[in-house]
């Protein structure tokens, strides 16, 4: 006869929490403080172009800055301590170097410095940049706190889905005087009293969501092959429908919103995500052709959109310093004499474009770092991306996986739709440059949309609970 006795409970499992990360924290607190210090030489220099002197806010402006980005640091270590540590460096790398700009635009004309006072900016720009960088980074703590874990957000893909069209729509159903950019003719806008918020930034991060939602919900349907042409297996002609509706959309925006670049980064969006769903060329080649399409017919329906063509084609054709070429004509002689090196922060005339702190900030750069400067910038932008895909290829939940898709391939394409306008490799759009130009609206999705990336990174890096056993130990008895 045996007895069978167990100490602790022995048999039970438990699942022991995931050790805390080492060094990915320090690295990326390490990276900031260099962020820092190039924004500050950054200043310093604008000032120091500008009349030989230190800028008079480098301290203030400095430290405020240090604070903003030291509370984004500390709530990363707390609620995404497995994150990558580079995302947050570059984006308040980029976020600074646009104060740096803003404030080098702004004080010309200004106190004696060279240059001609630009109308649009007022003595106090800067310091709002600095309070909208602050409420980007408020809203970057607030998404890492709120949203926990990426497929959280796939409950509420439809209803984001509405809320994405009704901010899309929003612009376009207002009368032109809330609506309305000046000078422009775009109705992207919703300004009440002075102030102004244009909801487009912000149906970018719903509808991301919501083709993520979707196109997981339907990536099955939407892969079937229908009939081969060429070697290509096309889709079916009852499964177009997603993609007709949303080249649909796509028009209705930019008939009535004469917005370009809103236009073609939502549907670019769409096709992008489809075509990582589905991994069926077929769809990126209808997606791109049904936009082609779409462009051609509205350049040559709407005066609007067939100008923007006009320009880019033949840019310096008007002999009339007030033609409509003439922002697109001053970026590029701006570009051309800043030459590979740049004329220094302070040294260049980027007051000369219009709307050169929002829609033209990329040609003040290039003016006055150079192309070296320049491609520095475009390098930083495509850093985010490679570890924004870096998080998609990770993550294992496929919901997760396509929304940082969707979103890295969004920056990347917002970036190349305004740099390609300014040079002149594609037709204008007229979009802002992501965290850099003047602006809070741009500025807080950006960094609402870096905390998706980072809480998809961690997501994607935290390791997996390991089981553990129980220490008690088991002790047979045996009876006499």
């Amino acid at each position: 006869m045996m007895a069978v006795a167990t100490h602790s409970g022995a048999g039970a499992a438990a699942e022991a929490p995931a050790p805390m990360p080492r060094g990915r924290r320090s690295t990326e607190l390490l990276m900031l403080l260099f962020a820092l210090g190039v924004v500050l030489a950054a200043y310093a220099s604008a000032g120091l172009g500008l009349n030989g002197k230190l800028p008079a806010g480098l301290i203030e402006y400095g430290a405020a800055f240090a604070v903003l980005v030291l509370a984004a640091h500390l709530a990363v270590r707390r609620l995404a301590p497995w994150a990558d540590p580079l995302m947050l460096p570059l984006a308040a790398l980029l976020n600074g170097l646009g104060i740096v700009m803003i404030y080098r635009l702004q004080e010309s004309g200004r106190g004696g410095n060279p240059g001609n006072k630009i109308s649009t900016m007022t003595a106090s720009t800067t310091a709002y940049q600095v309070v909208w960088s602050a409420v980007g980074i408020a809203a970057f703590i607030a998404v890492l706190a709120v949203i926990r874990e990426p497929r959280v957000l796939q409950r509420y893909t439809y209803t984001l889905g509405a809320v994405g069209l009704v901010l899309l729509a929003v612009p376009a159903l207002l009368p032109a005087r809330f609506s309305a950019v000046p000078g422009t003719g775009a109705k992207i806008q919703v300004a009440v009293g002075g102030f102004s918020i244009q909801p487009e930034e912000f149906a970018k991060l719903a509808l991301a969501v919501f083709f993520a939602g979707y196109l997981v919900a339907k990536r099955d349907v939407l892969a079937l092959a229908g009939r081969r042409v060429l070697g290509i297996d096309l889709p079916r002609a009852r499964d177009l429908g997603p993609v007709l509706i949303a080249w649909a959309a796509s028009l209705l925006i930019l008939v009535f919103e004469t917005d370009i670049g809103t236009s073609a980064v939502f549907f670019g969006m769409f096709v992008a995500m489809l075509y990582v769903a589905t991994q069926r060329t077929s769809w990126l080649l209808i997606g791109i052709g049904l936009f082609l399409l779409g462009t051609y017919a509205a350049s040559r329906l709407f005066q609007h959109v067939g100008e923007r063509f006009t320009i880019w084609l033949h840019p310096f054709a008007g002999s009339n310093p007030t033609h409509a070429a003439f922002q697109l004509v001053q970026g590029l002689e701006g570009m051309g004499f800043g030459g590979i090196l740049g004329t220094g922060l302070g040294h260049g005339q980027p007051f000369y474009t219009p709307l050169v702190q929002s829609d033209f900030i990329i040609t003040a750069f290039g003016e006055e770092l150079g192309l070296t400067g320049l491609m520095a910038i475009l390098l930083i932008f495509a850093l985010i991306v490679q570890r924004g895909l870096r998080a998609a290829i990770g993550v294992r939940d496929p919901f997760a996986k396509l929304l940082a898709g969707g979103l890295a391939f969004v920056l990347a394409l917002q970036v190349f739709v305004i740099v390609g306008g300014v040079t002149g490799l594609i037709p204008l759009t007229g979009i802002t440059t992501p965290f850099m130009s003047q602006g809070g609206s741009s500025l807080v999705a950006s960094w609402a949309m870096i905390a998706l990336l980072i809480r998809i990174s961690d997501t994607a890096r935290r390791p997996a609970p390991q089981a553990i056993q129980d220490e008690g130990m088991t002790q047979i008895v045996r009876a006499g």
